[in-house]
């Protein structure tokens, strides 16, 4: 998602969309036009929005669209009913197909190395785009369900929802880019504790207490809390900056010398931009600042990181000899 990227066309109205297995809502849902916060709903209602191909390929769909919607400033990624997704839809497969009983669908069609997890895409979607996503876990989540919400700048969570990163109760692995994020934001040892035992605890437990920036006493506070913060950061905050301070935190250099160098040069290109101008100007006037970068602002030096392709491997004739 980040620059070059192909330009797309966007809606005149989210709510709109043919998204499946999301709906996507306006706030207020009464606006016919985009706003800066857009509630984003994982709906499957007969499913406990479990997570399928489709669900992927439409929040991956949105996440596009909105990298390049300057009317769009947050994302609030909440669930629909009692449940804020149980993970990948067992009944149709991890790949599309393979039913309850866990074999292998189409496996001769398609090698290890050129596969692509689902779950991995939309966190890639979540974790690339130039605005913040806050995740209002309403529900209980797990799996993909959890997993797919890491990439998220704000996690929040009603208190008696059950998390579960339960792949070693499913003879699989941490997928969705987890065993990158899950370390980092609540510590190696919590992190292989729950992968460990794949158990399942409230999100109020001390396990999860790095995971979840709040903690709601109801799903309906939980999402009213999401909402209240997004329309803060939307009228509060700019863009480059929050999108910057992300990048310098997941991308940063490994020594405190090396980040000096790369926070120094970031911020200089800064001074005297158009939100930096604004900022500054804003405060003195005592007045709510009207932030308009977008990432075409973005300073010279950005991205400093070697930026890594990971589409589809083109497929190739017969494997190579290994001797």
């Amino acid at each position: 998602m980040y620059p070059p990227s192909a330009p797309v066309e966007l809606p005149s109205s989210y709510a709109t969309l043919d998204l499946p297995h999301v709906k996507v809502t306006h706030v207020p849902e009464s606006s016919p036009e985009p706003t800066p916060v857009l509630l984003l709903t994982l709906y499957r209602p007969q499913n406990n929005n479990a997570f399928t191909r489709q669900m992927q390929e439409s929040i991956t769909t949105l996440y596009t669209l909105v990298n390049q919607d300057n009317r769009v400033k947050v994302v609030v990624l909440t669930g629909h009913g009692k449940m804020f997704c149980v993970g990948a839809d067992l009944d149709i497969g991890f790949l599309g197909g393979a039913g309850r009983t866990g074999a292998k669908v189409n496996a001769k069609s398609e090698r290890d190395v050129d596969h692509r997890d689902g779950g991995g895409r939309a966190s890639l979607a979540i974790h690339q785009c130039s605005k913040p996503t806050i995740a209002a876990m309403q529900g209980s989540a797990v799996g993909v369900g959890i997993t797919m919400c890491l990439p998220a700048t704000i996690r929040i969570a009603y208190a008696k929802a059950k998390i579960g990163f339960v792949f070693s109760r499913r003879g699989i692995i941490m997928e969705a880019c987890s065993h990158y994020f899950l370390p980092k934001l609540i510590g190696l040892s919590r992190a292989l504790h729950l992968t460990t035992t794949g158990s399942v605890y409230p999100a109020e437990h001390p396990l999860m207490r790095e995971l979840f920036s709040e903690i709601c006493p109801t799903p309906e506070a939980t999402v009213s809390r999401a909402l209240e913060l997004a329309d803060e950061i939307a009228k509060n905050t700019s863009t480059v900056s929050t999108k910057l301070m992300r990048d310098l935190m997941y991308r940063g250099p490994s020594s405190a010398e090396e980040a000096h160098l790369l926070d120094s040069k970031v911020i200089h290109g800064l001074f005297g931009g158009k939100d930096n101008t604004e900022g500054v100007k804003s405060f003195f006037e005592k007045r709510p600042p009207n932030f308009t970068g977008t990432i075409e602002d973005m300073p010279e030096h950005w991205p400093w990181w070697s930026q890594i392709d990971v589409g589809t491997i083109p497929k190739s004739g017969p494997k190579d000899s290994k001797l």
